[in-house]
C-alpha cells in the first residue's frame, strides 16, 4: 500500500472536515482545575443541573429487558408522545438526540450541491449535517437583536433551494421567532424544520400546525427539559409521509429500550419536571441581572436554559480559560458574528452565585 495507506479512500470532502466542539467531560479536567471533579460546575452544555425525575432513575433500576431489542417502530413512546404533544403519533418519529433527525432530513431532502438555508448564529449542527451530505450552505444572517429577517431569508431562495432551518428560541441567543414569521416562512412552500429543543422554557410551539402545513416539520428533545442529555432521546412531528420516511430511513432500532422508558416515565412525571423549568427560567432572569451589573458583560435576553454575553472588555477565550481553571465550565464564542461571546447556561441557584463571583473576581483584574 503507498504511503498515504488507507486514507486514500477517505471520501476528498472529509477529509478538511471540523467535526463538533463538544462540551468538556469533568473527568477530562482532573487534576488540571482548582477543584476536584466532584466540585466542577458544568454551565457548558445547556443541560438540566436537576437532572431526570425520580421515577426515571426507579423505572431504569427496576428495568429488566435490556437484553432485548427495542421496538424499531416505537409504537409506545409514538402513543406517549401523542398525548404529550397533541399530535397523532403517525406524525411522530423518535431517535437518539435530535440531532439524528436532522442528520435524517439531510438525507432525505438534501443532495451534493442543493442548498439549505441557515439564519445564523445558530445551532451549529445545522452546519455540520449540510457538510456531511455535501449540500451547499445559504447562510441569512440574522439582526442586530439576533432576529431572522425573513425578507433576506426570501431573498436568498434559488430553485436549488431544498430546505429552511430555523431555530426558536435559537441556540445561542436565546431568541425566539414570532409565529408570523415562521408562518410567513412557511408559506414559501419548501421544507422547513423548526428546532423547538427548548420548547418547555417557552411554552411556544408550531406543533399543532403540522398536520395543517405539508412543509412544516418540528423537533423537540429530552435532553433540556427532562434532564436526559446522556440517553440520547428525541422526536420530530412531521407530515405523515414525510414521517414513513423516516421511520424507513432510521437505523431499525436508534432508540435504545432504557431512552424510550425514560422518555415514557418522564412525560408521565412533567409536572415535577415543569417545576424544575420553571426554577430554571426563575434563576435565568436573576442571572441576566446579576451578569448585567458586572460592567463588563453584556447579556442578551433568552427564553431557553441557558444567556448569551458578549464580553466587552478582555477575551471570551480568556474569562473561559480562567473561569476552567476555577472548575466553572462555560462556552466561548470567537465567529464574526459571535465575537468574544459566552454562552452561559442556567445552574442551581448556589451555582449561579459561584460562577458570579468568580466573574466580578475575573473583572476586577480587568
Amino acid at each position: 500500500m503507498s504511503e498515504e495507506g488507507i486514507e486514500k479512500f477517505v471520501r476528498p470532502d472529509l477529509k478538511s472536515f471540523g467535526g463538533y466542539a463538544a462540551s468538556k467531560a469533568p473527568e477530562t479536567l482532573k487534576g488540571k482545575v482548582s477543584v476536584s471533579v466532584e466540585e466542577i460546575i458544568k454551565l457548558d452544555a445547556n443541560e438540566n443541573p436537576y437532572g431526570c425525575s425520580p421515577k426515571v432513575k426507579k423505572a431504569i433500576s427496576d428495568y429488566t429487558g435490556i437484553h432485548v431489542y427495542p421496538d424499531s417502530g416505537q409504537q409506545e413512546l409514538r402513543r406517549c408522545l401523542q398525548d404529550y404533544t397533541g399530535v397523532p403519533m403517525e406524525h411522530i418519529v423518535a431517535s437518539a438526540g435530535s440531532d439524528q433527525l436532522i442528520d435524517l432530513l439531510m438525507r432525505l431532502f438534501v443532495s451534493k450541491g442543493d442548498e439549505v438555508i441557515n439564519c445564523i448564529p445558530t445551532f451549529a449542527m445545522f452546519q455540520f449535517f449540510i457538510n456531511l451530505a455535501e449540500g451547499t450552505t445559504v447562510n441569512v444572517q440574522r439582526d442586530e437583536n439576533f432576529m431572522v429577517d425573513v425578507e433576506a431569508l426570501k431573498k436568498a431562495i434559488t430553485p436549488r433551494t431544498k430546505l429552511i432551518l430555523l431555530a426558536t428560541p435559537n441556540n445561542p441567543t436565546g431568541t425566539i421567532m414570532p409565529k408570523k414569521d415562521i408562518l410567513e416562512v412557511l408559506d414559501i412552500g419548501l421544507p422547513t424544520l423548526v428546532d423547538e429543543a427548548y420548547f418547555e422554557f417557552t411554552g411556544e410551539t408550531m406543533a399543532p400546525l403540522v398536520g395543517r402545513y405539508k412543509n412544516l416539520m418540528v423537533l423537540r428533545t429530552f435532553s433540556k427539559w427532562a434532564g436526559l442529555a446522556g440517553l440520547r432521546i428525541g422526536y420530530g412531528m412531521f407530515p405523515v409521509e414525510i414521517a414513513n420516511y423516516l421511520l424507513r430511513i432510521k437505523e431499525p432500532y436508534c432508540v435504545n429500550v432504557i431512552a424510550q422508558l425514560a422518555a415514557i416515565e418522564s412525560v408521565k412525571d412533567k409536572d415535577y419536571l415543569m417545576e424544575k423549568v420553571k426554577i430554571i427560567s426563575s434563576e435565568r432572569d436573576n442571572l441576566f441581572g446579576l451578569l448585567k451589573q458586572t460592567g463588563w458583560l453584556k447579556p442578551f435576553p433568552s427564553k431557553a436554559n441557558f444567556i448569551l454575553c458578549a464580553v466587552l472588555k478582555g477575551r471570551a477565550r480568556d474569562v473561559q480559560q480562567k473561569l476552567e481553571e476555577m472548575g466553572i465550565l462555560v462556552r466561548y464564542f470567537d465567529t464574526p458574528l459571535l465575537k468574544d461571546s459566552l454562552r452561559i447556561s442556567v445552574g442551581k441557584p448556589e451555582e449561579n452565585k459561584l460562577l458570579v463571583q468568580a466573574l466580578n473576581k475575573i473583572g476586577e483584574a480587568l
